[in-house]
């Protein structure tokens, strides 16, 4: 089998959305991947990181102290591998703007307010913390998907701007401070695109102005992203389309990304053995692949194990999955069908339908009309196909996770459905026949959020918890209250149930399924404002 054919390879774990990998999970997963022939480790860090003289940047986040991150570099370093800082210097800085210590220096959204010097002065103290403790020399600056750039407090300062003059401007100053470091820095490139074809990143035939592509500085590299395509000539045209604007283009490619409690790997792999193939065609030399946390960070990050040693394998040539199967129950002790079982929790495509469902309110039902009749026989089916490895010694506690949401999920899928139905049926006998049902989905809601602590404990710090504390915690309450409600209609205790006086309405509009509704939790938990 031949040697994996990139200088820096390795996963990236978001460490932004509330789920922060504690030291010993960070440890872990470096000597998982050194064992698996990677070369590199990347953590990405919107503000979870300590920056000097910035005492709100990250606070209360879990942010990685100075001390941390030079463990993690050290540890890295002595297994073969470089960590990678992956940072934010431009969008994507959102919990920051909280504190009135930087509303001064935000454009708008979760922008920085290009040519203000005091963004210069907080960038160089994100180097300058680096420098004291990070021994490579690559910093991944972000800069991706800052869409309204130049459209608030910029535009009320200076007017308008083209933004790719702007976006250049920014890029220079951030290459400069990184020079005065010694870093060179690498940049996801989705923002030159979206600028030259007015939105779409992937139009491999963008044309970038001569002009603008001799402004890049030397010591910046842009990194094309794509999670989304199984088709090798589209990473072929999108590799050249990079090759007209910088050489040396790096790549970043999914190893798991998922708003809810289980990951994707089927959808990963799939797209994986194309996209690496290109890079191997294409004389890409530096390759990322990245596991993000939308929406609160649920999903456990060793859960995406097949679709980290599925990568390595095909970068080492190997293809064969009967020996790639084989060689992961070989190396983790476990099956890998097993492992991919976890994936049937998020139903067809990767919009984690179990998100929708646990998170589905009782009473105003909002995707009710999505749920298919099969929900809890298909659930309750695949809680036992689980069961067996809920004692797993290293791995159990995501199969014991996995198996408690889908209990939950077998009470809860068509509940609030039934009791929508016997209640506008004016059927109170049908809704008395409910409500120990109700009674055994709290039972069930209070098992999951246990196991799906005890999962959380396992690989993060503390920080963030408190917002599951909050999402289940008050699912669990809402379930309690919508019972009593029932008691208390039921036994003429009270003469309506107003939220049940409301006919549903389809989410969308139209006709589709379960899995192509929204995934984050704040637009299906309830229509109110939260």
């Amino acid at each position: 089998m031949s040697k994996i054919p990139f200088n820096n390879f390795g996963p990236m774990y978001d460490c932004s959305r509330n789920a922060v990998l504690s030291i010993p999970a960070v440890k872990k997963l470096i000597d998982i991947c050194k064992d698996l022939g990677y070369t590199s480790f990347a953590l990405y860090t919107e503000d979870t990181y300590e920056v000097k003289d910035n005492p709100y940047f990250g606070y209360g986040r879990g942010r990685y102290s100075i001390a941390e991150l030079k463990e993690i570099d050290q540890y890295a370093a002595q297994n073969g591998l470089t960590f990678i800082p992956c940072i934010q210097t431009l969008g994507h800085l959102t919990t920051i703007n909280r504190w009135p210590d930087y509303h001064l220096i935000m454009d708008c959204e979760d922008i920085l307010l290009v040519d203000e010097e005091k963004v210069y002065t907080l960038i160089d103290n994100m180097f300058a913390s680096l420098a004291s403790c990070i021994s490579g020399k690559v910093v991944n600056v972000g800069m991706d998907e800052a869409h309204m750039l130049g459209r608030g407090k910029y535009y009320d300062i200076h007017g308008e701007n083209d933004k790719t003059e702007i976006l250049v401007r920014h890029i220079a100053r951030v290459a400069e401070i990184a020079k005065k470091y010694d870093f060179t820095i690498c940049m996801w490139s989705d923002m030159f695109f979206r600028l030259a074809t007015k939105g779409d990143y992937y139009a491999s035939n963008v044309e970038i102005d001569e002009a603008v592509k001799k402004l890049i500085p030397e010591n910046v590299t842009l990194v094309y992203w794509d999670y989304y395509s199984a088709d090798i000539d589209h990473y072929n045209a999108m590799f050249k389309a990079h090759e007209k604007i910088k050489n040396g283009t790096y790549f970043a490619g999914v190893l798991g990304a998922c708003r809810g409690f289980t990951p994707c790997n089927g959808s990963s792999i799939k797209n994986t053995k194309p996209a690496i193939e290109s890079c191997i065609e294409n004389g890409i030399k530096d390759v990322m692949l990245t596991a993000w946390g939308d929406d609160g960070g649920e999903c456990p990050r060793f859960s995406f194990l097949p679709s980290l040693f599925y990568a390595a394998e095909i970068a080492k040539g190997n293809s064969d999955m009967d020996n790639i199967k084989k060689a992961f129950e070989e190396k983790f002790e476990l099956p890998w069908d097993a492992f991919m079982l976890l994936d049937l929790i998020n139903g067809e495509k990767r919009a984690n339908p179990s998100k929708q469902l646990i998170y589905n309110d009782l009473f105003f039902g909002l995707v009710d009309t999505k749920i298919r009749d099969d929900i809890p026989q298909r659930f309750g089916a695949l809680a036992e196909k689980l069961s067996p490895y809920r004692n797993h010694e290293d791995w159990g506690h995501l199969f014991d996770c996995a198996y408690a949401l889908c209990k939950a999920i077998e009470t809860k899928a068509l509940l609030g459905r039934k009791i929508r139905k016997a209640y506008q049926g004016g059927n109170k006998e049908e809704l008395t026949a409910l409500i120990p049902q109700c009674r055994e989905l709290i039972t069930r809601l209070t098992a999951f959020y246990e196991a799906f602590k005890k999962q959380w404990y396992v690989e993060n710090k503390g920080f963030g918890f408190e917002i599951h504390d909050i999402r289940l915690g008050g699912l669990i309450k809402r379930a309690e209250h919508c019972t009593e409600l029932l008691v208390d209609y039921t036994n003429g205790k009270i003469s309506k149930i107003d939220e049940l006086e409301e006919n549903l309405l389809d989410f969308y509009g139209v006709e589709n399924s379960i899995e192509d509704c929204c995934v984050d939790y704040k637009w299906f938990v309830s229509p109110n404002v939260l």
